[in-house]
């Protein structure tokens, strides 16, 4: 499967893992509850860590453990729901997180480039052209 990273189509090297499945080798994200519960077997295992926030995720309960993360993948469950465009210009503002912020899940295309203006800089989604497309809609900001 591919994503967008930084405009560009690339193979997700990735691996979510539900909060029952057994820690496997490689690049894999988590859950924050997955990641609170078993921080310390997490960064033991080979290859980098990422988690996912949900909407009703406290993004302060990870700053402490930021320099640890690759990724921030954020879980959009309703694309009417802005509470992940929060999380990410927190991420990237108030706590100068520096890796990858994932949206995924069930947002719409047209939001992608709305995402990337607060911080998002990768998209997983059924849609990768569109959602490619969008992103450069505009080339002149008002805020």
């Amino acid at each position: 499967m591919q994503v967008i990273k930084n405009k560009q189509l690339i193979d997700n090297h990735w691996t979510y893992l539900a909060d029952d499945a057994p820690i496997v080798t490689g690049n894999i994200c988590v859950s924050l509850a997955r990641w609170q519960s078993e921080k310390n077997q997490l960064i033991t295992h080979e290859g980098n860590l990422g988690v996912r926030i949900a909407p009703a995720d406290d993004v302060n309960q990870l700053v402490e453990d930021l320099p640890k993360l690759a990724l921030i993948e954020l879980a959009v469950s309703d694309f009417a729901d802005g509470r992940s465009f929060s999380q990410a210009y927190m991420l990237r503002n108030r706590h100068a997180y520096q890796g990858e912020i994932r949206a995924v899940g069930n947002y719409l295309a047209d939001q992608a480039f709305y995402f990337s203006r607060v911080g998002v800089n990768a998209f997983e989604s059924e849609h990768l052209a569109q959602t490619q497309n969008t992103l450069n809609d505009f080339t002149v900001f008002y805020q």
